[in-house]
């Protein structure tokens, strides 16, 4: 009986303290009277406090509010249970989100995120299941094509944004993830807007290994998604690696079956032997003008400058040269893009999830721009 007595009590607990404070009279008090508005008034979060969203961006659980219309959108997979070697990318997109307190125009772009038009929106994390991987998959697929259909802000609209099947235009999407699965689900749900997509795919390994032999859920991990993704006709044959430096136990017969699945190799090595520019322009040329996805795990950058990933490799690019190839490829037309394996439990200093939010201000400019911007002259160029 005690019990009941309790039960009953909180209902009448809960919905009182979701009333809006009032003074005994009623009124609820005025803050411009108030000490505090009266001497410094309004005044915004610091960059190091306030709610936490990416770069102070306007926040919304879009998957429960579609009041708020946007062109880009940030939008969070904390996935990480289909990894081979370390978990803990699940936290990545809150430590990527932590580290990114601003945005603004910087000489190497210059201009800022902001400063195209396009409405820019942070629409949370997506509440995936953390012990079926198949319902999570499936939570990523319905939850990216559920935004996907939002209708874009009529006033602000992407400058580079691809016509889609259906000849309308389409919102796009910066997924922080979560471990490097979760672009599966992303491009089942592009496949069903834009067909069949090119991808530039940054990362130390293939992410196409074979999975003949392999049953049932097992065959999708963050290191066969590619495999799958050409078996379902999701990709044209047209992809491309940036930054590859594996270990291949298979020896060559995996690049053979790389090729089958759709992907040229540009490995880490051909940044030494042909230069920064020509890896630009081999990306370019590969995925050519048809709608194109990027897809950049932070395994690229070397290990002594991003420590906190899943499965880490010596021997990577530099956080500099993965920012000036993104700027590089600034006009293709891209229907979305991600960062995925930051795991910040093997982080030190931030110094991973800081460039992740740092490429992750480069991948919204890249979107909007039409063309990769001219090198800075000015006073403080050359």
């Amino acid at each position: 009986m005690r019990s009941a007595v309790i039960l009953l009590a909180i209902p009448l607990i809960v919905a009182h303290t979701q009333q809006p404070f009032a003074t005994d009279n009623g009124a609820i008090p005025d803050v411009t009277s108030e000490e505090w508005f009266r001497k410094y008034g309004a005044q915004p979060d610091l960059g190091f406090t306030g709610p936490l969203s990416f770069a102070h961006l306007p926040y919304t659980k879009c998957l429960e509010d579609a009041s708020q219309p946007f062109d880009i959108a940030i939008l969070g997979f904390p996935f990480d249970t289909t990894t081979s070697y370390r978990p803990g990318a699940r936290m990545g997109p809150r430590s990527i989100r932590a580290a990114r307190n601003s945005a603004g125009a910087t000489l190497a772009w210059g201009k800022g995120p902001f400063d195209w038009g396009a409405r820019l929106l942070d629409c949370g994390d997506v509440p995936l299941s953390q012990y079926d991987n198949s319902k999570a998959i499936d939570q990523m697929e319905i939850a990216y094509s559920t935004l996907l259909a939002r209708p874009v802000p009529g006033e602000t609209k992407p400058s580079t944004a691809f016509m889609a099947k259906d000849g309308a235009e389409h919102p796009r999407i910066v997924t922080l993830g979560g471990d490097h699965t979760i672009v599966l689900p992303i491009l089942r749900s592009l496949h069903k807007v834009y067909g069949q997509i090119s991808v530039i795919h940054f990362d130390a390994h293939f992410d196409t290994s074979a999975v003949e032999g392999i049953l049932g859920q097992e065959r999708i991990s963050h290191g066969s998604y590619f495999t799958i993704a050409a078996e379902e006709n999701l990709m044209t044959n047209h992809s491309i690696h940036a930054g590859i430096r594996q270990k291949m136990g298979g020896g060559l017969a995996v690049v053979d079956h790389d090729v089958a699945v759709g992907f040229q190799v540009i490995s880490t090595e051909d940044m030494d032997d042909y230069g920064l520019d020509a890896v630009v322009a081999k990306i370019r040329q590969r995925v050519g003008m048809g709608p194109v996805y990027l897809s950049l795990d932070i395994d690229t950058i070397d290990p002594g400058m991003a420590p906190a990933t899943g499965t880490p490799e010596a021997g990577g690019w530099t956080t500099r040269e993965v920012k000036r190839i993104l700027r590089g490829l600034s006009g293709l037309n891209f229907v979305g893009v991600d960062i995925v394996e930051v795991a910040p439990a093997f982080d030190h200093a931030e110094i991973t999830s800081l460039a992740a939010a740092s490429i992750v201000n480069d991948l919204i400019m890249m979107m909007q721009m039409e063309a990769p911007p001219k090198p800075h002259v000015g006073p403080f160029g050359l």
